[in-house]
């Protein structure tokens, strides 16, 4: 088990595990338990983080939503080697999907592995007709089972408690034979598991895996729909405007213009009034109240103009650029982007946009839930890239991560570019979306034919709706933002070191003369245009407006704002990506794109200056080389989808 975890454990306390189905409610029994959202660790070797907190000396732990323990995809595995080495399992499940969720609870059983159930979202089973024998329901699993409505606190004390009543359940005697056969030395859980065909528990145990998994499932789940045949005394159909709205929101007819709305308001709220709005707030407050005064007082103590007065309050310093950009852009942004997912998450609505808009974003190697990020990016890319965390597949991430950062102009950037393009008409600025979203599509084409791993299908549960708690979803905000500000710093502080090194050694001079050839020669720019690439690497928006000072032809203007939208967003993001994708494939990701970016730019520039003698485009040979992009496009995508796909 993660030695993290164990590190966290008392002499003597005892590992409480919360495992359950997705949207079952398991971070408000994690909150209810612990006062707060603790802890949050990497599981080693991958990208998910498990929350663990601390509830009467013991160590609760929150495990990823799963539908069953196995080999299947990352989270069952971390649920199950979590489960083996568990003490006690609270098992929470939601009443509504008694049946679903009841396979779970058995499987969790057929380990035998103490556990207690906690039957949650009663009210709304209740409102559905639905009436549970708890009694029934106890006696026919052997565990103790408490009626919970989680959100609103109810059942909580009397889980608390039952808890330490858990206790091993009822077995199938003819399963438990099975289990008594396997010849290697492992406990009941492992030896299950053996039987079952689990292969990385069959290695770690030294025994072939078995094939009993559909004999076993098959059986599982009899016995599941069994007893929740036995226990739901009464059902009957009591719709109600949630229930309704919940169906308007899967049709395309009415789902669409319900998520353009969504869309839009999340837009207002995290591209416009926090991006635009509070950021334009706190990060002029710290660059023009806290900077100054770390900058007087270092200046005081080092002396103004000293080598470390400058790496830890110059321009790009430890302390000044850091903090700034930490606490006066990344948090407020951070916040908002965590807000907004917390509200999703717990309102039931984030699975219906994933399900709605998911046959359109299958060609790009995406899932439906992948519409928010990609939306997101549009007001923030720094956000949208936080927020591929709710992507289900390490392989969709990378995909959402890389669009994000070839192609998505944040909306500090957008401002600048419909300025430019003002200035320019309209005959380049539809060229730009033409460029960009052609772009765009065979990438994301590309990626998902070649890059190596198996589509991830959307499979997802989809939860009634409610009304989400604010007491939850604002803490459960806060506590994700605090987490992710803790683990940046280090990045952060890191890279604003670099750029001092740079910029005291004199390396950053050498830097724009070193891409000096590179912009004159093959984008055909001006030499003081390094600068503004150099900027754009700090900031997107202040190597765009750079362009606003400088007299070039409209053709340069053009090639300069397609360039810079597709390379590496700002250094916030930068690090953002870094920190999501790992130092390896962060490094590479960003020159890659730098290389693509810098190679589309030149052949670009090449290519208009052929199709205009005079620096400027007509109409007529716009829409010219705008179909030979769109054709060469469509060529590109729909030889990479009829070319048959190599086996991974």
């Amino acid at each position: 088990m993660n030695d993290g975890i164990e590190s966290r454990i008392p002499a003597g306390g005892k590992k409480i595990v919360l495992a359950g189905n997705p949207n079952v409610g398991k971070s408000v029994f994690f909150n209810a338990l612990t006062g707060l959202y603790a802890d949050v660790a990497n599981y080693p070797g991958t990208t998910l983080d498990i929350a663990c907190g601390r509830y009467n000396g013991d160590v609760v732990i929150d495990t990823p939503g799963v539908y069953g323990v196995s080999s299947y995809s990352e989270e069952e595995e971390i649920t199950r080697d979590i489960i083996l080495a568990a003490d006690i399992v609270v098992n929470i499940v939601d009443t509504v999907h008694l049946e679903r969720d009841l396979f779970l609870t058995l499987q969790i059983i057929d380990m035998g592995v103490p556990i207690i159930v906690a039957l949650n979202m009663a009210d709304e089973a209740e409102r559905g007709g639905m009436r549970i024998n708890h009694a029934l329901l106890e006696e026919l699993l052997g565990i103790p089972v408490v009626r919970t409505v989680a959100v609103h606190h109810t059942g909580i004390d009397e889980l608390k408690e039952k808890i330490y009543q858990a206790r091993p359940g009822l077995v199938d005697s003819a399963l438990l034979e099975k289990i008594s056969q396997v010849s290697t030395p492992c406990s009941r859980g492992e030896a299950l598991l053996i039987l079952e065909g689990d292969p990385a528990v069959s290695q770690r145990c030294g025994a072939a895996p078995g094939a009993e998994l559909e004999s076993i499932y098959r059986s599982r789940r009899e016995r599941a729909n069994q007893i929740a045949s036995l226990v739901v005394k009464e059902a009957g159909e009591n719709q109600g405007f949630a229930d309704k709205l919940g169906r308007w929101m899967l049709l395309p007819v009415t789902g669409f213009p319900l998520l353009l709305l969504t869309l839009w308001g999340i837009y207002e709220l995290v591209g416009v009034f926090i991006a635009q709005y509070l950021v334009g707030f706190t990060e002029p407050m710290m660059s023009g109240y806290y900077e100054p005064a770390i900058q007087s007082l270092l200046g005081g103590l080092l002396g103004p103009g000293s080598v470390l007065t400058t790496i830890l309050a110059g321009q790009y310093g430890v302390l000044t650029l850091t903090v700034t950009y930490l606490i006066g852009l990344l948090l407020p942004l951070v916040l908002g982007i965590f807000l907004v997912m917390a509200i999703l998450e717990d309102s039931g609505y984030l699975p219906r946009i994933a399900t709605l808009v998911d046959r359109s974003l299958s060609a790009l190697g995406l899932n439906g839930q992948a519409v928010i990020p990609l939306i997101l990016g549009f007001g923030c890319v720094t956000m949208a890239c936080i927020s591929t965390r709710l992507l289900n597949s390490d392989r969709e991430r990378r995909i959402a991560i890389f669009l994000l950062a070839f192609g998505v102009p944040c909306s500090a950037q957008m401002a600048i570019i419909m300025a430019v393009f003002a200035r320019l008409g309209p005959t380049y600025l539809l060229l730009y979306i033409l460029i960009l979203f052609s772009i765009l599509t065979t990438t994301g084409t590309f990626l998902a034919r070649y890059l190596p791993g198996v589509p991830a299908p959307l499979l997802i549960e989809l939860p009634p709706l409610r009304l989400p708690q604010p007491k939850n979803f604002i803490k459960k905000a806060w506590t994700r933002s605090y987490n992710f500000i803790k683990e940046a710093l280090p990045l952060f502080a890191g890279g604003a070191l670099f750029l001092s090194i740079l910029e005291v050694t004199g390396l950053l001079q050498g830097l724009r003369a070193l891409l000096t050839p590179l912009t004159v020669n093959w984008l055909h720019l001006p030499p003081e245009i390094a600068d503004v690439f150099i900027m754009g690497a700090i900031r997107k928006e202040f190597g765009a407006a750079t362009i606003m000072n400088l007299h070039m032809l409209p053709i340069q203007d053009f090639v300069v704002m397609l360039t810079l939208t597709l390379t590496v967003p700002c250094i916030a993001s930068t690090m953002v990506i870094l920190k999501e994708r790992g130092w390896r494939e962060g490094i590479l990701l960003w020159c890659v794109i730098y290389a693509l970016a810098f190679l589309i730019g030149g052949v670009t520039a090449h290519l208009l200056e052929a199709f205009s003698k005079s620096g400027a485009l007509n109409a007529s040979s716009s829409l010219l080389f705008g179909l030979i992009i769109f054709i060469t496009g469509a060529v590109l995508v729909l030889s990479m989808w009829f070319r048959p796909r190599k086996a991974d």
